[in-house]
């Protein structure tokens, strides 16, 4: 299975900026912003975290086996049933739980358990049971975001960056009214944490909440 090192001293003070930057960003937006407790579509479908949101969940699942065992075995269970159904369509290695880095292997990845719920989620509340050590993409999710554009998004422009946000979000409103609500993300600080991993490969949640 995936092994993992400890979480680095400075991820405390990357998800401190990240939650502030979060919470200013959702009170410039007010309405815009619609994201709620039990709002799930963003809980669906698989997406790639690194090591770094690896050993963060992995602490997590750490602190729930000493204060809630009984959550921290539902979520392992939820975790291996996730694996279990879908291990033969993974695009990776399913004995370390590492995705693949060819062409071939992301081509799959982008029709990979698109429609699967996460195995954090909660099924009967609608609520993340490993919240408050979630990976980064679910906590910048909803607002506005600098992403990179990719080829079709304006190139005649020159423009490397895109602002991107939860199309459930800002229904109605005008580009500069999404702009007046962007979420300035500590790229630099995250990179410096994510050097100090000897292995850079990307995982899914699944193997992050597993014990070694």
């Amino acid at each position: 299975m995936l092994v993992l090192m400890h979480t680095p001293s400075g991820d405390k003070e990357l998800i401190q900026i990240v939650d502030a930057a979060l919470a200013d960003a959702a009170s410039r937006a007010g309405n815009w912003l619609v994201c709620r407790p039990g709002c799930t579509q963003c809980c669906h479908g698989a997406f790639a975290i690194g090591p770094l949101d690896a050993a963060r969940l992995r602490s997590g699942m750490d602190a729930l086996l000493s204060s809630a065992p009984a959550l921290a075995a539902e979520l392992e269970r939820r975790a291996t049933d996730w694996i279990a159904a879908h291990a033969p369509d993974f695009p990776g290695n399913v004995q370390t739980g590492i995705l693949g880095d060819s062409d071939a292997d992301q081509a799959r990845f982008d029709d990979f358990a698109n429609d699967a719920p996460c195995p954090a989620l909660n099924p009967a509340t609608g609520l993340c049971d490993i919240y408050a050590w979630r990976p980064m993409t679910c906590r910048v999710f909803g607002p506005p975001i600098r992403m990179d554009a990719g080829l079709d998004v304006r190139i005649d422009a020159g423009e490397t960056e895109a602002l991107c946000h939860c199309e459930l979000c800002f229904q109605g409103a005008t580009t500069a009214q999404i702009a007046a609500c962007e979420m300035p993300l500590p790229h630099a600080l995250e990179a410096s944490l994510l050097d100090q991993f000897p292995d850079p490969g990307e995982t899914v949640v699944a193997f992050a909440l597993l014990r070694q």
